[in-house]
């Protein structure tokens, strides 16, 4: 299996991000303490917002929660 993801893949994963970033903004939280609340570091938190990790449904979810917003309104 590639280890490249194609170019749509990658696209849609920074739409997501920019949509959890704003989230987290508007939920007056810093990516540390995002992390904190969902159990990963700040460092983990950056790559999901830009694009460049591939988060599972678990940390989706814990994500939407933490921000308060449905995980269909980030994913969409």
């Amino acid at each position: 299996m590639p280890s490249e993801q194609p170019a749509w893949v990658r696209a849609r994963r920074e739409l997501i991000g920019a949509r959890i970033r704003d989230a987290r903004i508007q939920a007056n939280l810093s990516q540390l303490e995002l992390g904190n609340r969902v159990g990963v570091d700040h460092k983990t938190v950056h790559r999901v917002e830009y694009g460049t990790s591939d988060p599972g449904l678990g940390l989706l979810l814990r994500i939407a929660r933490a921000v308060d917003v449905p995980l269909t309104e980030l994913v969409r």
